[in-house]
This record gives structure tokens, C-alpha cells and sequence, in this order.
């Protein structure tokens, strides 16, 4: 048997969080140092997994299947295909960053107690988060797959409410009710889209008679497999409903601002970069994987939903006080761009789509980073408390423009790819829905230029006079992930080889071709 890349590419950081745990409490160095390297080490898998991948080879590569509740047919399977490998990647780079910015985030907990150890915890619940999304990635078993994207709730959980973000205006009392406010409510949400998610998926074994993508993707092929039409809408809303929780989705997205906001950046960077790129990346592999006729059926209204969400999202980020809340609400206009996308049924769309899931990570989590290092500076999420930052931290304001010039997808950095691509897309299939979401690109520009502009240009306030620049720990956060914003932007050749021919079998998938151009004929 060949080496079982893709579970000891998830099994490594899942190591690596009991490994972390168990670190004693007086070494909680060690531990932070130890979590960071079980991140690279799971990078280096993951850059192996990249280059083992044969983008023209068959869909689902680096393939396992094992035996695991055989009773009810699941089994432990796994295969990567290209936007898989993509989102994988994403994971693995981004999570040694997270643990570089969090290094500490957790110090104001500890305690001179033995028993409780929350630097040990805190490394330990992102390292499992990395374990689970990355598995999720993979799994081609649905049953596998919804164990995977509900278990990851739970880390996240705690790791909104038992480690927020402290740089709040109130009280101590009135931050933690809020952060245990966020929490609850992120799980609830996510909770109440999972449960119609397990009727659906019960659903799906009782007509397809198999968890495995596979097998129902051969039973369709060879015919022995039919779904009437009304099953297969309801079990496409199944599905589609907590991933569209998950995504998040107008009008399901409250439950975002709320966590984002209360965790630390290092954790909305989880939130919105890694976790919730599962529900877009289900989407395309389980909506229209498996409900084609369904999708198809239900694409008016979901692109109305995303339009309304790019609008929504950047309308609210324009009048937010809040810097982290404000860009909670512009990854919700994001979002609406992906799902937009996905639901174009067009090559380009779809595409763009899987690009700007990968694009929006970086760029969002290179803007959440420095945002984070300042708020620590300051103390304080709120826009007014900024001001004239430029002049005293220029460092620190260079790479939070750069950041904020990727959020608005600037041509010549890697977002500007996936969005132009979303939108070449959607015209050629909607042309209404690509000049309305056209205007998100314009209210985009308004708030990134805003936020600038408010908290680092003008009169230096007195509260930020003597502000320090970015420090070593933090440029090797900031510098990094600039960097890959700028390549990918210039040459996202590398990603496109390997998304587009998965883009290819979900097109197949769906039997959808793209428009051709109307041209008129030479007289």
C-alpha cells in the first residue's frame, strides 16, 4: 500500500495539538514553539501533496478507502482533486502564520496555576481546526465529511469565547458576555445548518444506497441510479442551507460580524480564511457534485442571495466604527462574490470563484494580521481612536494599505484575478447580475480608502504618538503573505494549471457549457 499522504497530512497537526496540550504549564514557550513546528511540518506535506498532484490526471488523486462504520456503509475515504489541493494549501500556508501573530494572545490568561494552561490550549485548538479543515478537504466520503464540518465547531467555539479579543470599550464584564454572546451564537447557527444537513444526508443514503462520491457519481453514470426531481431539491436545500451557514450567505451571516469581532485576529483569520472557505468549497463538490438538476433549478434564487450579499456587505462596511467588524462585513461581500461564482455555471465563474476563495484567505488574513497589531498597540477596535498612524508606525501603515489595496482588488494583486475572472463569468451568462455586482467593486474602494484614511492619515492623535513600528516577529507575519499577494497577482499560472481542469469535471458535472459569443456575421 502506497504512503497514505492525505491522512498523515491531517494527522500530523492533529498530533501536533496533543503534543502541544501536553506541554507542561510552566513551558508554555516551548509549547507556542512546538505548535509552530508541527505547522510547517504540515506545510511541507501539504507542498508534497501540491507537487504529487497531476493536474491533467484523473479527478480524485493520492486516493484512500478504508473500512469504518460498515454496518451503515461509511467508509474512510479521501481524495484530492484540484480546488481541493488549492484549499489545502491555503490551510497549511496560513496556519504558521496565525500561530506566529498569536504568540501572545493567550499570555494575558495564565495564571500562577498549574491546572489551567491556556497558552497550551489555545495552540493546541488551532492546530486541531487545521487537522479537521484540511481533512474536510479531502474527504470524499459525505458522512466522513459531516462529522469533519461539524466537529470543527467545537475548537472554534472555545476558541472565540474562551480566548477573545480583550482590546474591547466596556467593561471586563460587558467583553466577556459579549465574547460568550459571539460564541454561542456562531455554534448555534452553525449547528441549526448542520442538523438539516444530517436529515439530508440520511436522505441521501436512502436513495443513493452509498456515502461514497464515487459510487454515486458510477451509479448516475451507469443509470441505476435515479432521483425524482422533488428529492433531489430537497436534498440539494439540505445540503445547501448549512453551507450556506457556513459561507456565510445573506441573509444567514449575523452570526459572522458578532464572532469576528470578539475573537482575536488570529482567530477571525481562522474564521473567515480558512474555516469558512469549507462551506463555499462544499458548494461546489457536494451541491452541484451530487444535486446537478437541483442546483441548476435553484440558481436564480441563490444569485440573487449573493448579489444581495456583495451589496449588503459592503454598504454595512462602508458605515462601520468597528475595523474588525467592518472587514467582517466586507469577507461577507466577498463571499457573495464566490457563491456568485460557483452559481454562474461558467467555466470563468467557476474559476474565479475557486481563485478568490484561496486570494480572499491571503489578502484578508495579510489585512486581519496588521489590523490585529495595531489594535494591540492601541487597545482599542474603534475607527476613531486612530488617527495620523502613517507618520508615527509607517511600516505598519504600508503593509495595512497593501492589505486593505488586495481587500478592493487592486490589478497587480492576486484578488484582482479572481474577481475579474467571477465577473467575466457572470456577464457572459447574467449580464443584469454582473453589472449589479459590479457596484461592490466601486463600494469596495470606499470603505478600504475610508478606513485608511481615518486611521492613518491626518493629525497625529496623542494616544498613538508614541505607537512602535512592526516589529520582527510581526514583519515575518506581514511580509510573507505581501509577498504571495504580489506573485500570485502577476503569475497565478500555478493555481489556474491545477483548478481548471476540477472545474472542468464540476461543469460536466452539472452539464453546463459556456455561452458563446454572439458576434455578427460579415456582410
Amino acid at each position: 500500500m502506497s504512503f497514505p499522504l492525505l491522512t498523515a497530512t491531517a494527522a500530523l497537526p492533529a498530533i501536533g495539538a496533543i503534543a502541544t496540550a501536553a506541554v507542561p504549564a510552566a513551558r508554555r514557550t516551548a509549547a507556542k514553539w512546538l505548535a509552530l513546528l508541527f505547522s510547517l511540518g504540515t506545510l511541507v506535506l501539504a507542498a508534497v501533496v501540491f507537487l504529487r498532484f497531476e493536474p491533467g490526471g484523473d479527478r480524485y488523486q493520492l486516493t484512500e478507502s478504508r473500512a469504518w462504520i460498515a454496518d451503515f456503509g461509511v467508509r474512510y475515504e479521501l481524495g484530492v482533486d484540484g480546488i481541493g489541493v488549492a484549499l489545502l494549501g491555503l490551510t497549511a500556508l496560513l496556519i504558521p502564520f496565525v500561530i506566529v501573530a498569536a504568540w501572545h494572545d493567550a499570555d494575558p490568561l495564565e495564571t500562577k496555576s498549574t491546572r489551567w494552561r491556556p497558552t497550551q490550549g489555545f495552540f493546541a485548538l488551532i492546530l486541531m481546526v487545521e487537522a479537521m479543515v484540511i481533512l474536510s478537504f479531502v474527504a470524499t466520503d459525505v458522512f466522513l465529511f459531516y462529522i469533519l464540518f461539524e466537529a470543527m465547531l467545537i475548537p472554534m467555539y472555545f476558541l472565540i469565547g474562551g480566548f477573545g479579543d480583550r482590546a474591547h470599550a466596556g467593561t471586563d464584564e460587558s467583553a466577556a458576555t459579549q465574547r460568550s454572546y459571539a460564541a454561542v451564537k456562531f455554534l448555534l447557527y452553525n449547528l441549526a445548518g448542520g442538523l438539516i444537513m444530517l436529515a439530508a444526508v440520511i436522505g441521501l443514503y436512502v436513495v443513493a444506497g452509498s456515502f461514497s462520491l464515487s459510487e454515486i457519481a458510477e451509479a448516475r453514470a451507469n443509470g441505476s441510479l435515479e432521483m425524482a426531481t422533488s428529492t433531489e431539491r430537497w436534498l440539494f436545500l439540505g445540503f445547501f442551507f448549512a453551507f450556506a451557514v457556513k459561507a456565510p450567505l445573506w441573509p444567514l451571516h449575523t452570526w459572522l460580524p458578532n464572532a469576528m469581532g470578539e475573537a482575536t485576529a488570529p482567530v477571525a483569520v481562522l474564521i473567515t480564511a480558512i474555516v469558512d472557505k469549507v462551506g463555499t468549497f462544499a458548494m461546489l463538490r457536494f451541491c452541484l457534485g451530487l444535486f446537478p438538476e437541483a442546483s441548476k433549478w435553484a440558481t436564480p434564487v441563490v444569485i440573487t442571495l449573493a448579489l444581495i450579499s456583495i451589496v449588503y456587505g459592503a454598504l454595512l462596511a462602508v458605515g462601520q466604527r468597528d475595523i474588525k467588524r467592518l472587514i467582517a462585513y466586507a469577507s461577507i461581500s466577498h463571499f457573495g462574490f464566490i457563491i456568485l461564482g460557483i452559481f454562474a455555471m461558467t467555466s470563468q465563474g467557476q474559476s474565479g470563484a475557486t481563485l478568490y476563495m484561496v486570494n480572499h484567505g491571503i489578502s484578508t488574513a495579510a489585512l486581519l494580521l496588521v489590523a490585529g497589531f495595531l489594535i494591540t498597540r492601541r487597545g482599542s477596535r474603534l475607527i476613531a481612536d486612530y488617527g495620523g498612524v502613517q507618520k508615527v508606525a509607517p511600516v505598519l501603515a504600508g503593509t495595512f494599505l497593501i492589505g486593505g489595496l488586495a481587500t478592493l482588488s487592486l490589478p497587480g494583486l492576486a484578488p484582482f484575478v479572481s474577481e475579474f475572472l467571477v465577473l467575466v463569468g457572470t456577464f457572459s451568462a447574467y449580464p443584469v447580475a454582473g453589472i449589479i455586482a459590479t457596484s461592490g467593486i466601486v463600494l469596495a474602494a470606499l470603505y478600504v480608502l475610508v478606513l485608511y484614511q481615518r486611521t492613518m492619515t491626518g493629525p497625529v492623535q496623542e494616544s498613538v504618538r508614541s505607537m512602535p513600528d512592526l516589529r520582527a516577529r510581526e514583519l515575518a507575519v506581514a511580509v510573507p503573505l505581501i509577498a504571495v499577494l504580489i506573485f500570485l497577482g502577476v503569475f497565478p499560472k500555478p493555481l489556474t494549471e491545477v483548478v481548471n481542469p476540477a472545474v472542468e469535471h464540476t461543469m460536466s458535472d452539472v452539464q453546463k457549457k459556456d455561452p458563446q459569443p454572439e458576434v455578427e456575421a460579415a456582410k
